[in-house]
């Protein structure tokens, strides 16, 4: 008979444990072993509950990272955190030269957020981002931000035997598989925010997730006065299952709503529904992500028929020196193939992450194929470098060019050959310690004949990071 789970464990997290081999009764231990939290990217999934114990608190200010409120319920606390990131950028052509010359700048974000445990089902999560850039000659709408509240929601969670149910309403930030189509956004200066109502339900085996948002619409004319989006919608039914051990599968329907978009080839309210499945794992050495999206639904009068997919594959020699890890990227992604007729075929990649290609934002993920070899080694603890080539075509010649997320370069349109260009990228990241990171990132951008003959022109990209979590 299966051991029963402590109250308050997740048993999605513990089902993660039986491919190592432990069973569900010392995978409960193990899930419930007391040890320092770990620091995340999504600052809100962490938990200092246990940091009730003395002996973890081992750092200076440790006592702002649990603090004990009136009621004498260890799950009754606050704990503070804050997150500070510096990049220098240079980009000597901006949408390969077509959009502004060669600029260089400093991106700065600051987040501080609050977290407060009412007790063990409920809690409220507050977080707050000062995004600026300095010295950047043309600003986009990720790039500043200055101070406003970029999460606020209210969650509440039960634990009922094995399953838990979870439920968050406010502004907070999702992000799904390898964020090809649904990110935060970490890239750019300011992250993707949503107002929304989730709710989900994780058995051992599946979870179950609905989601009705809106994305925040981001202003910076004065402090705090971003707003929910009521031009753009986006809803989602998705499940998940563990399988075969920890190999993930997921598929989802979604709707993307929005009104008045502008396409090259239609503009109108925007109804496009959404079929997504994945599945990603890893075993013996090899990991493996692949996913496909299709799109269908109406741009005003026009139907929509798109598609993606996307495809990471690797090898890691993990006795070996270095760790070395050889990876495959495969992408492809639908465009219009025809222009004036009833349907729209260019694929929207909806909330993209800009790193599943690189920082330089050189690629967007529509009307492409791209291929991509890289190598990836660990000379030595804390550090990954890893070196990269990406080859990039058209799906179909009619249709533009896009860089991220969804910008066509102008003139390439019905202009030139499939070949796009290729690209070179070498990205450094060193954890310092569990606080201090830092990365490197340089991207040389080789255009083909369309780009050229739109008056583009090789570009070159780099990025300099530090990244302070507390």
């Amino acid at each position: 008979m299966r051991q029963r789970l402590p109250r308050g464990t997740c048993a999605w997290a513990v089902a993660a444990l039986w491919p190592l081999g432990i069973s569900s009764g010392h995978a409960a231990e193990a899930a419930t072993a007391i040890e320092r939290p770990a620091i995340k990217a999504n600052r809100w999934q962490e938990d200092w509950s246990a940091l009730q114990a003395p002996s973890l608190r081992t750092e200076p200010l440790d006592g702002l990272k649990y603090i004990e409120l009136p009621g004498n319920d260890p799950q009754r606390y606050l704990s503070l955190g804050a997150t500070l990131r510096d990049r220098y950028e240079m980009n000597d052509a901006n949408g390969f030269g077509t959009r502004g010359a060669r600029d260089s700048w400093v991106i700065q974000r600051l987040q501080v957020h609050a977290d407060l445990h009412l007790n063990e089902h409920w809690r409220l999560f507050t977080q707050l981002e000062d995004a600026r850039a300095f010295n950047k000659k043309t600003l986009g709408g990720a790039d500043q931000n200055h101070l406003d509240l970029r999460l606020a929601f209210a969650e509440y969670v039960n634990t009922l035997g094995e399953d838990t149910f979870k439920a968050r309403v406010g502004r907070q930030d999702f992000a799904f598989d390898l964020q090809r189509f649904i990110s935060s956004r970490d890239g750019p200066n300011v992250r993707q925010s949503f107002d929304a109502l989730w709710a989900d339900w994780e058995t051992p085996q599946w979870r179950l997730i609905g989601i009705a948002s809106h994305p925040v619409q981001y202003q910076d004319e004065r402090h705090f006065d971003d707003k929910s989006n009521s031009a753009v919608a986006f809803h989602m039914v998705r499940a998940e299952r563990l399988v075969g051990g920890k190999n993930e599968l997921s598929a989802y329907y979604g709707l993307y709503e929005e009104r008045d978009a502008g396409y090259l080839d239609a503009e109108g309210d925007e109804h496009r529904h959404i079929f997504d499945a994945r599945l990603g794992g890893s075993a013996g050495g090899y990991d493996w992500d692949l996913e496909a999206m299709l799109q269908g639904g109406s741009v005003g009068t026009k139907d929509i028929r798109a598609w993606a997919t996307g495809s990471r594959l690797g090898y890691t020699w993990k006795t070996a020196a270095w760790a070395p890890r050889v990876g495959l990227q495969l992408d492809a992604a639908s465009g219009d193939r025809h222009t004036g007729d009833g349907s729209l075929e260019t694929f929207n990649p909806l909330f993209p992450n800009g790193y599943y290609f690189s920082l330089a934002g050189y690629t967007g993920y529509s009307n492409l194929y791209h291929v991509k070899p890289s190598v990836t080694v660990k000379p030595t603890v804390g550090l990954s470098v890893q070196a990269a080539v990406g080859l990039l075509w058209r799906q179909t010649t009619e249709d533009a060019v896009y860089t991220q997320p969804a910008i066509p370069v102008a003139g390439t349109a019905g202009q030139g050959g499939r070949w796009t260009g290729y690209y070179d990228q070498i990205r450094a990241d060193y954890a310092f310690n569990r606080h201090l990171s830092g990365a490197i990132e340089a991207v040389h951008y080789e255009v083909g004949p369309a780009l050229r003959e739109a008056g583009g022109h090789d570009s070159n990209y780099l990025g300099i990071e530090t990244k302070f979590m507390w």
